[in-house]
């Protein structure tokens, strides 16, 4: 299934895609009950969820706001420096894994606006694959971390590199400056997510492409690792990192401005939209894009 998240009249609904033209409402079926899609995977409640899957759609998808995926995680760890030329780029040699956090205030969904901060001349694309937790896990194995993954989901990751400073947290933390979406596609239609390709565009030209399967460390070593020292729950987002060819290594830079249009497109998932703003820009009425 294709779940999303959306607004109907500045109210919060999700619901599952259907035929890429319409959203058949969850809410409407099962809100008094499930409240949001983060609820919807605390319940373990998918399959109940599924069994609309063939209702007719309440909703067309051209006319809705996307919201973030999951717009109100209880945590969003990214993992740095996981691509073999992205390590290259930036002469990465640590073998541990490069974790930093993003806030959940910090996102929008597919179609949104992102906001270029006035305080920085270097803002950056990073394309990536988004894990998103099904089930509550802690010290779990990397032979059954997959088990706990309800699904996956595109991530345009902004960095703001010259706040990056010593550590990434400065540079990763403005207002609208990620992106998440379109929708979340459930783990079952995803059976190899370690062998799918990953392409990021700035104004149609191509600027990042890479597999999954040259990630350094995979996505089950990551949920094993992080859960290791965390409480992974339902709902909690990990970043799997970006490939090289960000606009910061490039010569000359290549950095986000004002109209530039962002896409993420990730093979079995869709593509992921986003114009980029100077901060300040309110027309809320133009944030549909």
């Amino acid at each position: 299934m294709k779940l999303v998240q959306y607004s109907i009249h500045n109210r919060r609904r999700y619901g599952i895609i259907k035929e890429n033209t319409g959203i058949i409402d969850l809410f409407l079926r099962l809100g008094d009950r499930y409240p949001t899609l983060k609820s919807l995977l605390e319940n373990n409640a998918l399959p109940e969820a599924a069994t609309f899957r063939y209702d007719n759609p309440d909703h067309d998808i051209q006319a809705i706001p996307f919201l973030p995926v999951i717009d109100e995680p209880g945590k969003i760890i990214c993992a740095g420096m996981n691509y073999a030329e992205k390590r290259k780029e930036f002469n990465e040699i640590n073998p541990a894994p490069t974790l930093f956090i993003r806030f959940p205030d910090t996102q929008v969904g597919h179609n949104s606006v992102l906001l270029k901060p006035n305080n920085t001349c270097e803002f950056d694309y990073e394309g990536e694959l988004a894990v998103v937790i099904g089930r509550r896990c802690s010290h779990v194995s990397e032979e059954q971390a997959l088990s706990f993954v309800a699904g996956y989901s595109c991530y345009m990751d902004g960095s703001v590199r010259d706040w990056q400073h010593t550590w990434y947290t400065a540079g990763k933390n403005w207002p609208s400056t990620g992106a998440f979406g379109p929708w979340l596609v459930t783990a079952d239609e995803i059976p190899e997510p370690q062998n799918i390709q990953l392409v990021t565009r700035l104004n149609g030209r191509e600027v990042q492409r890479d597999s999954t399967a040259n990630m350094i460390h995979s996505i089950a070593f990551l949920i094993a690792y992080i859960s290791t020292f965390t409480v992974l729950s339902a709902g909690d987002v990990i970043l799997t990192g970006s490939p090289g060819g960000v606009g910061k290594k490039r010569t000359p830079p290549l950095f986000l401005h004002d109209g530039d249009v962002v896409e993420v497109e990730i093979e079995h998932i869709g593509v992921l939209h986003n114009v980029v703003r100077d901060a300040g820009y309110t027309d809320a009425a133009a944030m549909l894009v």
